[in-house]
């Protein structure tokens, strides 16, 4: 039996199902959760999506007004890790995956560590949503226009609107074929890139008058602090996006953003050609894919920055 038809077998037998992913959720974090709770709530399972911060730039998708801050139960017949690639970036609700019967992860990252009973990890694939695609497929479920919008929403996120070297021609083919469907992917992509809020916008101001040019303009780095976003009132997700400035600019292989939170620091790291970011967070106990990864850290931005520097350093050309 393939580890798909065991994952079948498991999701048929279990009714309290909660779906979890990871920290800092993105677009292809949120649109798989979403489209896989539509897909099993579908099916006539009691199924949860639980996510404590969900940037309201998804607020648009199809059920995204059901996404619970929380979990309603201490324990699940199966819970469903999407797009996260160890346990410990699980966000904030890692029990409830250790806790549950049977324990599933379909994920795309390299650096996954196969922390469930069955694991179903693509890694060739530049989005969990489009493994998820090929997956609800083989299922044949039907992808109607809501989780195809949620897929869509996914896949064109972690691929930075088709322009990252992982988009493949199965991608294209995958949108041609949600776009028949019914699905707005020009839409999509207009809530996703074109549309920002006002705290966005302030704190891309406060992160473009930060920006610093290292190591022969290479290297772009900024960050934003606690007393910057309650000086603009900005919400969960208004950070979004603002490490890709630094990576849009002529010149720079390796963007560097950093966002205070509780815990610390949290790294947001993006390169264009050939540093590996992804090794580089992996040494501050992050990771990610190679043209994007993350971290978080302790210690002042100063700390912060050297470090990083030192392992980004090994592999400038």
């Amino acid at each position: 039996m393939s580890t798909l038809d065991e994952i079948l077998k498991e999701i048929k037998k279990a009714n309290d199902i909660v779906i979890l992913t990871h920290n800092n959720p993105d677009g292809d974090a949120i649109g798989s959760s979403l489209a896989v709770y539509i897909a099993l709530k579908e099916a006539g399972k009691n199924v949860e999506v639980v996510i404590p911060k969900m940037p309201r730039i998804y607020n648009f998708l199809p059920c995204a007004d059901e996404v619970k801050k929380e979990a309603s139960k201490q324990s699940y017949d199966l819970a469903i890790s999407l797009d996260c690639a160890t346990i410990k970036l699980l966000n904030g609700w890692a029990n409830y995956f250790e806790d549950a019967k049977t324990r599933i992860v379909i994920d795309h990252h390299s650096t996954n560590d196969m922390y469930g009973d069955l694991n179903y990890v693509e890694l060739g694939s530049p989005a969990c949503a489009q493994v998820l695609y090929v997956l609800f497929n083989y299922y044949n479920i039907e992808i109607t226009p809501e989780i195809g919008t949620c897929l869509m929403t996914g896949i064109i996120t972690d691929t930075g609107g088709f322009q990252y070297s992982a988009v493949s021609k199965e991608t294209f083919e995958i949108a041609a074929e949600l776009l028949g469907s019914g699905v707005n992917i020009s839409k999509i992509y207009k809530k996703v890139f074109a549309t920002h809020t006002k705290g966005n916008f302030e704190l891309r101001k406060i992160a473009l008058q930060r920006m610093e040019f290292l190591e022969d303009g290479k290297v772009a780095f900024s960050y934003i602090t606690k007393k910057d976003e309650e000086k603009v009132n900005a919400e969960d997700g208004d950070n979004e996006g603002l490490v890709n400035e630094g990576r849009n600019i002529e010149g720079v292989e390796v963007s560097i953003f950093l966002r205070e939170i509780d815990e610390g620091m949290r790294v947001s790291a993006r390169s264009n050609d050939y540093v590996n970011v992804s090794d580089v967070c992996l040494m501050f106990g992050g990771g990610g894919h190679v043209h994007a990864a993350g971290a978080t850290m302790q210690g002042t931005v100063e700390q912060i920055k050297e470090k990083l520097l030192k392992e980004v350093k090994l592999q400038l050309k």
